[in-house]
């Protein structure tokens, strides 16, 4: 799983390090890796769904030799986190109290309705930054690409957990205080 976390990491800065020296035929084999890793890390449905959709990104890129699938895979995993969040508000628990209660089993019902909104929060950011990712992919250079692929997505995503680590310690300190 860690080798996943890192592929999936690294892989637009490079991609963007081997368009140039390598057909993108070539490069869907790292695609196709990230795929069959995906694929057999999982024991839940909706990743296999994410891993059939990167593996058909891959033999499109092999098929066609065409970097443009090879761009589409951070547009494809933000699709997918949007789903899993946003079903998650719609069929069972939402994803940020499942992980919240990893930590505190009996969570009070206050904080049930407040991981509920960091679910949604999470839910508007995939479809903000799924649309960048796309945006970049389908219109933009694979400089600007692997840029905000690459580093500026990281930096965002970074910034909501530490507003959202911010705003929970405020949200603690008003119910206990």
């Amino acid at each position: 799983m860690l080798l996943f976390i890192l592929l999936s990491l690294a892989y637009p800065l490079a991609v963007y390090a081997m368009l140039g020296r390598f057909e993108p035929r070539w490069l869907a084999v790292l695609l196709f890796a990230l795929a069959l890793l995906r694929a057999f890390a999982t024991r839940e449905k909706h990743w296999l769904w994410a891993a059939l959709g990167t593996g058909l990104l891959a033999a499109w890129a092999m098929l066609a030799n065409a970097a443009l699938p090879l761009k589409l895979y951070p547009a494809l995993v933000n699709g997918v986190l949007l789903l899993v969040f946003g079903l998650s508000l719609r069929f069972g628990a939402p994803v940020a109290e499942r992980l919240a209660r990893l930590q505190q089993p009996d969570l009070p019902a206050a904080a049930v309705a407040y991981t509920r909104r960091v679910t949604q929060v999470w839910c508007g950011f995939f479809v903000l930054n799924g649309s960048l990712a796309l945006a970049t992919a389908l219109w933009a250079s694979e400089r600007v690409w692997a840029l905000y692929n690459g580093l500026v997505a990281y930096g965002l995503i970074g910034t909501l957990f530490a507003v959202e680590w911010l705003v929970r310690q405020r949200v603690k300190a008003r119910a206990h205080g």
